[in-house]
């Protein structure tokens, strides 16, 4: 399928941005403007979030694959991939089975393994809203705030909150297939073969996405990555650390040759 995709400039290298669960690829706007005036900067909405059609199925292969064929549509034969959480291991499985289409990888706070849930109290809080009876954004964030105490993630999830000519409510994310696919999600990746090209792993020091011992099967599939870490920091680290963020992404691309 073709993704949904904004397209922030038209010379340079061809640089896609690959947002996280929940999100959509306006998350990524202001990053994606600055990185503009270097590279032909896409940002595209993932399979059942924001403006991309919706579809069974939420499978690493099956992401990449929108990707591969998103990029063919474009005319891009390869490209840098930015990927965020859920868009880190799409932009993996990416590089995995079509290297070819991958310059150099930036993995934001995510690693290639199998994670346990954690977002069991999200779901909770989000099933039980009834988008029928709710009138605005504020109700439902005080509905919300019973399973999610922290009030900058309860205006990210309720960023997919739209709201039609009649004032009805929905959502701008395939909520049920998210759920549905889930363990899908969690799951590491495999490979026949490893991703030989560069490829640069960025954690937030507080997050717990990228531990010590996830380094072996990281080094594993991607023998030529490298880690950094950003300090004062957690899973969204883009948004909390920006200019220290950018700076370690140009200087990655840079040190790895032509933009």
């Amino acid at each position: 399928m073709k993704l949904f995709g904004k397209q922030y400039s038209e010379t340079g290298t061809p640089l896609m941005i690959l947002h996280g669960l929940f999100g959509n690829q306006g998350n990524w706007g202001q990053h994606a403007k600055i990185l503009a005036n270097t590279f032909a900067v896409y940002g595209f909405d993932h399979r059942n979030h924001g403006c991309s059609e919706w579809e069974d199925g939420m499978a690493y292969k099956e992401m990449a694959e929108d990707v591969r064929e998103t990029m063919g549509m474009l005319n891009i034969d390869s490209a840098h991939l930015i990927g965020h959480s859920m868009g880190g291991k799409t932009a993996m499985q990416l590089a995995l089975a079509w290297p070819e289409l991958v310059k150099k990888l930036v993995i934001v706070d995510v690693a290639p393994v199998k994670y346990k849930p954690h977002h069991e109290a999200v779901f909770s809080g989000l099933e039980i809203l009834n988008l029928d009876l709710i009138d605005g954004r504020q109700v439902a964030d005080e509905i919300l705030s019973e399973y999610v105490k922290e009030k900058d993630v309860r205006g990210f999830l309720l960023a997919n909150l739209k709201k039609d000519e009649e004032g009805n409510l929905s959502w701008r994310m395939n909520l049920d297939a998210i759920i549905d696919g889930y363990d899908e999600l969690q799951a590491g990746l495999s490979a026949q073969q490893p991703f030989e090209g560069d490829v640069l792993f960025i954690k937030g020091q507080k997050s717990d996405y990228i531990l010590k011992k996830y380094e072996k099967e990281m080094f594993r599939l991607f023998p030529n990555a490298q880690v950094e870490e950003i300090k004062d920091s957690g899973h969204w680290l883009h948004a909390q650390q920006p200019k220290i963020f950018q700076s370690m992404v140009y200087k990655f691309l840079k040190d790895c040759g032509n933009y």
